[in-house]
């Protein structure tokens, strides 16, 4: 059974897979969500972190990278015991490094480094985010990739939602491709 059966009509997948999952995302505090949230999946259900996501943005600040890369050990604290969200040291800490690596990117934006390493196979992009990022490992990296468009899978091709999200990636990878040439 794959996603989109699952997901259509219910309360909380059905609007994360309809507007959301498969579609890309270009803002970089929205990708660092995007990654914080797979990387608090591991090992626990979807519906789990949908379920907590307003908490996850309360507790990590609205996700904005600069904030989240300033975090000290009274934050790490009231992460690790606030109940809304996923109470786990390793991901709570591979979260406030990621946000200090991807403030440390070359291209000074998370948008803008996968946009220069796209297209990559699944395994190379394992690879680099491996050797980029804390806590990322084959499926966490597959599930953020597929989740954002740069890799396919998200939707059957037999989902209604299917057609409007390869658009809306390809639309966007097109746009990119564009605003690189006029650089």
């Amino acid at each position: 059974m794959s996603y989109c059966d699952v997901a259509i009509g219910h309360p909380f997948h059905g609007p994360y897979h309809d507007h959301e999952y498969g579609f890309p995302i270009l803002e970089d505090d929205a990708l660092f969500e995007r990654l914080v949230l797979e990387i608090n999946q591991a090992g626990l259900s979807w519906l789990t972190i949908l379920k907590k996501r307003e908490a996850f943005r309360k507790a990590y600040r609205g996700f904005e990278i600069a904030r989240v890369a300033r975090f000290n050990n009274r934050d790490r604290q009231r992460l690790l015991s606030d109940a809304g969200i996923i109470r786990n040291r390793l991901k709570i800490d591979a979260a406030i490094e990621n946000a200090k690596r991807i403030l440390a990117l070359p291209q000074g934006s998370f948008a803008q480094w996968l946009e220069e390493h796209h297209p990559l196979s699944r395994e190379e992009w394992v690879k680099l985010f491996r050797k980029t990022f804390a806590f990322t490992g084959g499926e966490i990296t597959s599930s953020f990739l597929i989740s954002i468009g740069y890799l396919p899978g998200a939707h059957d091709e037999t989902c209604p939602v299917f057609a409007k999200s390869s658009a809306a990636v390809s639309a966007a990878f097109d746009g990119r491709r564009t605003a690189r040439r006029k650089r």
